[in-house]
């Protein structure tokens, strides 16, 4: 509306030219849920169920504690070689803090902790399914995590993994700006056994451990992981045997032994703290999204503080895990290469055979690009729904999917080809939707996909000369 003036003089107006911008939204900014030592920040407890954000170790160390000290690890020293032994029936069942190691090492920032209750205190006391579960509820009212894991969900029977998964994905289906990484559950068998068949583990997940809705929105990985994260331990809880002779524990040994007691030790942080593949991966996804961007495909990439994958997979059995011709739940595989080391080699969501969804990083660069126009657009609500409005809102958004294009992340030789933006009377709307209030913007993208599958073609060429 112009000014009316009414007092002589000279003014001066200042004509904003430049459309409003899009904001990008932050991508990987993972929240894990699960149990952990305390929940502290002013007073005892007061982080039970709060999503808390921390960009450290050090942080998460400060408000959520330390692991879960092992009380089953055993030791047996003969001709003074130590070797250290801890089975998974013996083995603490709270690994969050060993999945936050693993987070930060492979590359990942700030996220979000949830804390579901403290430590179960015996190995054999069972996780709660309904007690993970209600992590999520909180994580709803937040705006900014991305992506959600659950490191302990292995932990628990293969139908609480299931109910637990599902309300994850239906999360993420109703608010359209976060995505799951979630851990193969292979019910009886185990994934951190080395003799396991690794396809039984995969077909139980598939067909007790995930539903078939909103699977665009989470991705799979197996199988877990031999790294070098070093465990806590009870001294007065660990037993070591001395060529054959009566079990001691490794406390008696400092004083009386101290050579073998530095030796056990050593044996003890060379053991293998094995642990599923999520927490790396969401590690990954922060690092592949700042280096690359959202739109890369996090896959061959290396995992930091791993060693191997505990299971070796050939070429002939990834097939099988890659490509489910049933029901498009693929599992993506790390596998270990010559020269290279343990490499994140698959890119599918669990809709591995939705040709729109297909990719992680076609659904995750949408999730992107909906989230920040949506903020972005939130300034024109209750604006006049006429043309200047829509001249604003599409140049604003051509603007950033322009940026996107040329940092790579839509296909296309020109930006016409990589993507449009649609909004106005009696082309993405009617007069109706005027009258009720509705402005319609349609935008299309090209998202870049991954190149899976190369192929290289060689053939006998008769010499010419």
């Amino acid at each position: 509306m112009a000014t009316a003036y009414k007092t002589p003089g000279v003014y001066i107006e200042e004509t904003p030219k430049f459309p409003p911008s899009v904001a990008p939204v932050e991508t990987a900014i993972p929240a894990f849920i699960g149990y952990t030592e305390k929940a502290d920040e002013q007073v005892s407890g007061d982080l039970n169920l709060k999503p808390k954000r921390i960009s450290s170790i050090v942080e998460y160390k400060e408000y959520f504690g330390g692991p879960q000290p092992e009380e089953g690890i055993t030791v047996t020293v003969t001709d003074l070689k130590a070797v250290a032994d801890l089975t998974e029936s013996a083995r603490s069942k709270h690994i969050m803090y060993y999945a936050l190691q693993l987070f930060f090492a492979a590359g990942g920032g700030p996220c979000y902790i949830v804390s579901t209750g403290a430590y179960k205190a015996g190995v054999g006391d069972a996780l709660v399914g309904a007690e993970l579960q209600a992590g999520l509820t909180p994580l709803e009212e937040e705006d900014e995590p991305t992506l959600i894991v659950f490191p302990e969900a292995q932990n628990l029977s293969i139908a609480d993994f299931k109910t637990l998964q599902d309300a994850a994905l239906t999360q993420c289906a109703e608010l359209k700006d976060r995505f799951v990484i979630m851990d193969v559950h292979g019910d009886t068998v185990s994934l951190s056994d080395s003799n396991t068949n690794l396809l039984t583990a995969v077909a139980n997940f598939r067909n007790n451990g995930i539903g078939t809705n909103n699977l665009k929105y989470g991705a799979a990985y197996a199988p877990n992981l031999a790294t070098v994260l070093d465990f806590k331990f009870v001294e007065t809880a660990t037993n070591v045997t001395i060529d054959g002779g009566a079990a001691v524990t490794l406390d008696t040994l400092q004083d009386s032994n101290n050579q073998v007691y530095e030796l056990v030790k050593a044996a003890i942080r060379d053991m293998p703290c094995k642990m599923p593949p999520s927490s790396a991966m969401a590690g990954i996804y922060a690092s592949v999204d700042n280096d690359r961007g959202v739109w890369k495909a996090p896959a061959n990439i290396s995992v930091n503080a791993v060693t191997h994958p505990i299971i070796k997979v050939s070429n002939e059995n990834q097939k099988t895990l890659n490509v489910d011709s049933n029901a498009g739940k693929s599992v993506n595989v790390i596998r270990t290469f010559m020269g290279k080391g343990p490499l994140v080699w698959g890119a599918r969501t669990l809709a591995g055979n939705d040709n729109e969804w297909r990719y992680i990083n076609v659904r995750r660069l949408f999730n992107f690009v909906e989230e920040s126009v949506k903020k972005a657009t939130e300034q024109f609500v209750f604006e006049a729904n006429d043309a200047n409005t829509w001249v604003k809102v599409q140049a604003m958004i051509e603007n950033f999917l322009t940026t996107l294009w040329r940092q790579g992340a839509l296909q296309g030789v020109k930006p016409e080809h990589a993507f449009y933006v649609s909004v106005g009377l009696n082309k993405t709307m009617t007069a109706l939707d005027i009258l009720e209030g509705r402005m319609i913007v349609e935008i299309g993208m090209a998202a870049v996909r991954p190149a899976e599958f190369i192929v290289l073609q060689f053939s006998h060429k008769m010499a010419e000369s």
